[in-house]
C-alpha cells in the first residue's frame, strides 16, 4: 500500500524530473526533445503498445470542444492527401487527464495539452507536473511551447507536453507549428512500421533492384510478379480479406531536362508505364492502370531522398475499363551523376476498406529505397 507520504514523495519526484528536463531543454529552440538518461536497452519499464497511428490525447473536455481543440483537431485530424475517401492523418483517443490509468499511459503515443491560466480540475491534473520556477520560465518566452520525453512510462513511448501560459498563447504556436507536430508522429509511425515490416527482407527483389540501380528493402513477403531490364512489379500474393492487397512497381530511364518533371509529364510517364506492363485483369489488355484526375486530384510535392531532388505523388487510380480502383502515392528521383530518372510506386486495391495505414506501408517501403553508388562511389 502506498501511503500519503509516498504518494507526495512520488509526486515531488515527478515533478522535480519534469521540471528538471523543462529547464534544461526550455533554453533550446522552440520544438526540442528531452531524452531520458536510461538506456530503453536496459530499461525495467514495459513495452509501450497502441496501434499504428493512434494517439492519446490528454485534455480538458472544455478545451477540446473550444479554440484549442479546433486547432488539435485540424493538426492531428487532419485528412490525408490523396486518398480515394477522406481518412485522417491519425486516432485520436480523447481522455481526461484525471483518468490516465496505468494501461492508458503504456500506449506508444501520448499528449498533454494545458494552459497555466487553466483552473480546472482536469487542466490542474497536468499542470502539477511543472513547478512554480518551469512555468516562469516558459512565460518569459511565449515562444516554448512543447516538452518531448521519450519512453517516460514505457519503452518505445513519445509523450508530448503541449502548454502555454493561455489559450492564445498556446493556439498561436501551435498553427505556427502544424506541420513539425505532424512531421514528428509520421516520422516515428513509420519507423515504428519499418522495424516490423523489414525484419525479413526478400533478397530476390533485392537483386532484381540492382538491375535498376535501386536498392530495394521489402518484405520476404513480396514476390516479383515481372521484371525486364528496366521494370519491376513487386506484390504480395496472397491478399487477404483483413489486408490490403499492394503492389509496388521500379521505373528507371534517362534524364534529359526538368520538363520531365512537370505534373503532366510525371502522369503521362505513369500511365506509360502502367499500360505497357501493369493490368487489373492480366487476360484483359485494355484494364491497364490510369491515373484518376478529379476525384481525388493528385498532389504533388518536392521532396529530398538521401540528398537527391524528388517529387512526392499521391493521388486515385482506377482500371481503364473501370473495373478496379484504390490509392497509391509515387515517388519521381533524379540522380544528376548517372543522368537517371527513378520512378516508383506503390498502389493498393482494398475495396471498401481504409486506405491510410496501406499508404503508410508503401511510404515506409518506398523510402527504404535508396539508389545503387556509381562504380566511383563503389570503389
Amino acid at each position: 500500500m502506498i501511503t500519503c507520504n509516498g504518494l507526495k514523495n512520488i509526486k515531488h519526484m515527478i515533478v522535480k524530473r519534469i521540471t528538471i528536463a523543462l529547464l534544461v531543454c526550455i533554453a533550446s529552440i522552440a520544438f526540442w526533445s528531452c531524452e531520458e538518461s536510461e538506456s530503453s536497452k536496459n530499461s525495467t519499464k514495459p513495452k509501450a503498445r497502441g496501434a499504428v497511428g493512434e494517439i492519446i490525447l490528454a485534455i480538458d473536455s472544455a478545451k477540446w470542444d473550444g479554440p484549442v481543440g479546433n486547432v488539435l483537431k485540424d493538426i492531428f485530424l487532419e485528412d490525408v492527401q490523396g486518398l480515394i475517401r477522406d481518412e485522417s492523418m491519425f486516432d485520436v483517443r480523447k481522455v481526461d487527464p484525471r483518468g490516465m490509468n496505468r494501461m492508458l499511459k503504456m500506449a506508444t503515443n501520448i499528449v498533454y495539452v494545458t494552459t497555466f491560466d487553466d483552473r480546472k480540475a482536469a487542466s490542474q491534473n497536468i499542470n502539477s507536473l511543472f513547478s512554480k520556477e518551469a512555468k516562469e520560465q516558459a512565460s518569459a518566452d511565449p515562444s516554448k511551447y512543447i516538452l518531448r520525453s521519450e519512453d517516460e512510462f514505457a519503452v518505445g513511448q513519445e509523450v508530448i507536453y503541449l502548454f502555454g501560459n493561455n489559450e492564445n498563447e498556446l493556439i498561436e504556436n501551435l498553427k505556427a507549428n502544424k506541420s513539425k507536430l505532424q512531421n514528428l508522429f509520421q516520422v516515428r509511425e513509420r519507423n515504428r512500421l519499418e522495424r516490423v515490416l523489414l525484419n525479413r527482407k526478400s533478397s530476390e527483389a533485392k537483386v532484381a533492384g540492382r538491375d535498376l540501380g535501386l536498392e530495394i528493402n521489402v518484405p520476404a513477403s513480396y514476390q516479383i510478379a515481372k521484371s525486364t531490364d528496366n521494370f519491376l512489379w513487386l506484390r504480395q500474393p496472397t491478399p487477404r480479406a483483413d489486408r490490403a492487397d499492394i503492389s509496388m512497381f521500379f521505373y528507371e530511364t534517362d534524364y534529359h531536362s526538368e520538363e520531365q518533371l512537370f505534373p503532366e509529364a510525371l502522369l503521362d510517364l505513369r500511365e506509360s508505364i502502367t499500360k505497357m506492363h501493369i493490368y487489373g485483369d492480366p487476360n484483359n489488355r485494355n484494364s491497364y492502370l490510369i491515373t484518376e484526375r478529379v476525384d481525388p486530384s493528385p498532389v504533388f510535392s518536392n521532396f529530398s531522398i538521401n540528398n537527391n531532388f524528388a517529387i512526392e505523388i499521391r493521388g486515385g487510380w482506377k482500371t481503364n475499363n473501370l473495373s478496379m480502383g484504390g490509392s497509391f502515392m509515387a515517388y519521381v528521383i533524379v540522380d544528376d551523376k548517372k543522368g537517371k530518372l527513378y520512378y516508383m510506386e506503390g498502389f493498393l486495391f482494398y475495396p471498401n476498406e481504409a486506405h491510410r495505414e496501406a499508404i503508410r506501408e508503401i511510404e515506409t517501403l518506398l523510402l527504404a529505397t535508396e539508389l545503387s553508388p556509381s562504380e566511383d562511389q563503389a570503389s
